[in-house]
């Protein structure tokens, strides 16, 4: 199952990548609140507005996805992921 959540949110990210609004342009918007990730989260995501980067150590870290769910509403979602740096070598 954790898998698959790192996986879907992984996919995410991807889709991050596409997006063409930077937390910058929420300027007169009410600031969302970082909402905790956990297996009951029911997720609408509509559109990725940002990801915050994966650091490149060999332990689980925080990061953040902002998105827009189906009816505009703005919302950070704070997760847990395994860092980039580690390495089979």
């Amino acid at each position: 199952m954790k898998a698959l959540l790192i996986m879907t949110l992984s996919s995410l990210c991807a889709t991050a990548a596409l997006a063409d609004e930077t937390p910058t342009e929420l300027a007169g918007r009410d600031a969302p609140i970082v909402e905790d990730y956990s297996y009951s989260t029911h997720l609408d995501v509509a559109k990725v507005v940002h990801m915050s980067n994966v650091p490149d150590v060999c332990r689980v870290v925080p990061v953040q996805m902002e998105y827009d769910d189906s009816q505009g509403q703005r919302h950070i979602l704070k997760y847990h992921v395994m860092g980039g740096g580690c390495s089979n070598g």
